[in-house]
């Protein structure tokens, strides 16, 4: 359930403000525009609007960003900035053409010797750079200062078991935060390391997945049914999320009037799109519905049960079709990876969805980062209530 009793520490006017950040791969330098957009609107003083964050796949490594630097939340967002306007493709995964050979070689062994254990791969591409990219941006010993000096209330990274086939949202929170465990789903109370982190971010199939304790977990977008729960179970009653879909329909019928039949890579596209966004949209949903129904039926306790309070929600995606913009900076990508897009039938521009989520370039992330800046702008009315909760909260502490 997302309305959660409200646990009384908190006075019936106040709230609590949340941040999610979904999946996206390399689309998820749009949400950096759009934090800088939040830091543009923030006090001087740079406090830290959102004291409870949480992250999934890509989103978790803004997520971290944030949380190291909760201090100052305008710096923080031009560190952030800085690292995603100055990526390479090859300070994400390696695209040299022996790794990428090698790699194939790995595969086309395991189908021909009939799934031989002997010959396994782990995923299709190597992403050893970006552990080191991130171990060198992320002081994680930061989060617990933060949460300390009452910068931060809380910070989630969710990841998917293959183990037990469960979403589980490591978190860091102040004292009294606790763990939770619900259908498929659980909160464990941890120090958040560069090993939740690498787990969070691994798409399935394209990136390996990473062991933590006795199992194995991967990309947090999967089996993440509900997205909007761990922030809420941290403590957040107003949340914003920020997603890297545009809504508008997608045209899929050529001029003629037939279809064509799907490509591998926009089959590859279309997963990753729909295990990024799809499950924040019904989550939300179900919050509305439930929002609805507390309206109707008042906040006083029902049946000896503490009374439910309304979870305030804003959702900012982008305006414009990423894919466009994906197209137009898809030649930068390596060589290697153009070939292989190709062979997989995702370099046409109705296919370019793939690569949008593996074009971890500069030049488009900056495009992405302007695009989020702007959309924020255009939402500063939903924005300003997390800026003037957040210094209402800062005057009564």
């Amino acid at each position: 359930m997302i309305a959660l009793p409200h646990s009384g520490n908190l006075p019936p006017d106040d709230h609590l403000n949340g941040l999610i950040l979904t999946g996206g791969g390399a689309r998820a330098a749009f949400q950096v525009g759009v934090l800088a957009a939040v830091a543009g609107m923030a006090a001087e003083d740079g406090i830290n609007p959102f004291p409870v964050i949480t992250g999934t796949s890509a989103g978790s490594i803004n997520a971290l960003l944030l949380a190291t630097r909760a201090r100052n939340f305008r710096q923080a967002v031009d560190h952030m900035s800085s690292l995603w306007s100055n990526l390479t493709v090859d300070m994400v995964y390696r695209t040299d053409a022996r790794t990428l050979l090698r790699t194939s070689a790995r595969w086309l062994a395991w189908l021909v010797f009939l799934r031989s254990p002997r010959f396994a791969p782990s995923a299709l591409l190597d992403n050893t750079p970006l552990r080191r990219l991130l171990e060198s941006h992320c002081q994680f010993a930061r989060i617990r200062q933060a949460i300390e000096n009452g910068e931060l209330h809380a910070l989630g990274v969710t990841a998917a078991s293959y183990t037990t086939a469960r979403s589980t949202t490591f978190f860091q929170g102040a004292l009294g935060t606790l763990s939770w465990s619900r259908t498929r789903r659980d909160g464990v109370m941890t120090n958040v390391s560069l090993d939740h982190l690498m787990a969070s971010v691994a798409l399935p199939i394209i990136f390996p997945a990473t062991r933590i304790g006795a199992g194995y977990y991967g990309d947090g977008s999967m089996r993440q049914a509900a997205p909007l729960s761990p922030a809420i179970h941290l403590g957040a009653d107003r949340l914003l999320v920020i997603g890297m879909r545009n809504e508008d329909p997608l045209e899929r019928v050529l001029p003629g009037g037939h279809p064509e039949y799907p490509s591998f890579g926009e089959i590859g596209g279309f997963i990753l799109d729909s295990l990024f966004m799809d499950s924040v949209y019904a989550d939300i949903e179900r919050l509305r519905r439930i929002n609805e129904l507390i309206r109707q039926l008042g906040h006083q306790p029902q049946h000896g049960l503490e009374p439910l309070r309304e979870i305030d929600v804003t959702v900012i995606v982008p305006s414009e079709d990423i894919r466009d913009i994906a197209q137009r900076h898809a030649r930068r990508l390596p060589r290697t990876m153009k070939t292989m897009l190709g062979l997989l039938g995702a370099a046409r521009h109705r296919d370019s969805q793939l690569a949008s989520y593996l074009l971890f370039d500069g030049n488009y992330c900056r495009e992405l980062i302007e695009l989020g800046y702007q959309d924020g702008l255009k939402h500063r009315d939903a924005l300003e209530p997390f800026i003037e909760n957040a210094a209402r909260r800062r005057q009564s502490r």
